[in-house]
């Protein structure tokens, strides 16, 4: 898609703090952080949403790069969330298939919020 930012940042056509990167998957911190830690992964294809034809494959390879990168970032063992906004109910603010994965500081019992903010 020529006009998606993120497979714009897939095919290195515009720039990324990259995290990690495999055949299929790239990751990135994101340019608005919620957290100390807040970084995206993102299929290399595109696909809107996880109801847009997303293989198996590609499924696994997206959720096996959340452990990749969170000890990359180093909240593999005090924790963080992972979060994927589904449609526009949803706050999917980018029509490309993205992970967040947040952390780096403790989080309140809702969904994004941390405590004391």
């Amino acid at each position: 898609m020529d006009t998606c930012i993120f497979c714009m940042v897939a095919s290195g056509e515009m720039d990324a703090r990259k995290v990690y990167e495999d055949e299929l998957v790239i990751a990135f911190d994101d340019i608005a952080p919620q957290a100390p830690v807040h970084t995206l992964i993102i299929p290399k294809s595109h696909h809107i949403d996880l109801g847009d034809d997303v293989s198996p494959d590609l499924l696994n390879a997206l959720f096996s790069a959340v452990p990749k990168v969170a000890k990359i970032k180093g909240v593999d063992t005090s924790g963080y969330r992972v979060i994927v906004n589904n449609g526009r109910d949803a706050n999917q603010t980018v029509g490309h298939l993205h992970v967040h994965v947040i952390g780096g500081r403790s989080m309140s019992h809702g969904m994004v919020l941390f405590d004391g903010e």
